[in-house]
């Protein structure tokens, strides 16, 4: 990934923060302290931070992107901190540099994370080849952490060659995680008799694996059971096309059975996605679909703080809820007071 020649953001003023140049060297040799206080700063709602932290992103793009990015989700409890724990582990055995960025549910009190997922992935967090990072999410669509792409950057940059995503799982954020990943895994529970009644549509159009989790001991009949059903599923629903088909598997993330099979057809997948120039395609469309969406951002915060609405909004909210004002009308105000 080359950066552009003429970057457009100019350094920013932080007063708690070293020099920029000094600070990405940091990052560069993998210093874990300044990766942390960098997404730290990523995530701040000071906008200082916020724009230390993009400047830094601009200077440290080219060292990103070498790095395998997996999107992982599925239904609480379907175990994914357990089954990220024990693959993620086997990857920096084998010698990879793993970082997990794990979308806590944010404090209700604080706002902040509660690091669940750091005592949920114990190997991990002391691993000195992997990088646990639980994140607020903080209100965000689906609990997808509204900086996890800048994040992302900034741990491929300190040299991580593998990036798991992990969500929430609340069936909201399946389809932002996947269009910052190049791999999207969906775990799933046995039963796949109950789990196909309610499971949607979208998730498995967006899937290229699903892993039927706790497939050990009595339960590895009925995961297979589910699997064969997913796998049917798939083959109706999944509307991808391109150079791969989705796959569904069997895994024990517990036990640890499978997780080696799980791997391969992730490498697999995103083998068959860069030899047929998808990987590029894919990844280039998602960096503009995340400058789109940063623009959205600036003009909601620019919603939220502009003086010239802050006694409009209200009133007009009022009339539509009691249906005095037509949706349509009211925004139309809304730009007008904002000279759109």
């Amino acid at each position: 990934m080359t950066a552009p020649t003429s970057p457009v953001t100019a350094t920013p003023t932080l007063r708690d923060a070293p020099d920029l140049a000094a600070f990405a060297d940091r990052i560069r040799s993998g210093d874990r302290a300044a990766l942390a206080r960098a997404i730290t700063f990523a995530e701040s709602r000071r906008a200082d931070r916020q724009a230390f932290a993009r400047a830094l992103v601009q200077e440290l793009l080219p060292l990103t992107g070498k790095a395998i990015r997996v999107g992982v989700t599925g239904v609480p409890g379907v175990g994914k901190s357990t089954t990220i724990d024990t693959l993620g582990s086997r990857l920096t055995a084998a010698g990879h540099t793993v970082a997990v960025l794990a979308v806590d549910p944010s404090s209700t009190r604080t706002g902040g994370s509660i690091l669940g997922d750091k005592t949920r992935m114990q190997r991990l967090a002391m691993d000195r080849r992997a990088y646990v990072r639980p994140s607020p999410s903080a209100g965000t669509l689906g609990g997808v952490a509204a900086k996890t792409r800048e994040s992302m950057l900034l741990a491929e940059a300190a040299g991580f060659d593998v990036i798991l995503v992990e969500t929430v799982g609340i069936g909201q954020s399946e389809t932002t995680v996947s269009d910052m990943t190049d791999v999207f895994l969906v775990l799933m529970l046995p039963g796949a008799g109950d789990e196909l009644q309610g499971i949607k549509k979208g998730v498995l159009e967006i899937a290229d694996i699903i892993a039927v989790n706790k497939a050990d001991g009595d339960g590895a009949s009925r995961a297979k059971a589910a699997a064969a059903e997913y796998a049917g599923a798939l083959r109706i629903l999944s509307g991808q096309g391109g150079a791969w088909t989705p796959e569904v598997l069997t895994v024990s993330g517990l036990a640890d059975e499978g997780l080696d099979r799980l791997w391969a057809r992730v490498e697999a997948c995103r083998d068959a996605r860069a030899k047929a120039g998808e990987l590029a395609r894919r990844r280039a469309a998602q960096q503009v679909r995340w400058m789109w969406t940063m623009v959205e951002a600036r003009f909601r915060e620019r919603l939220a703080d502009d003086p010239r609405l802050a006694a409009r909004v209200p009133t007009l909210e009022g009339d539509v809820a009691s249906g005095a004002l037509a949706p349509t009308v009211a925004a139309d105000e809304i730009a007008r007071v904002l000279g759109f």
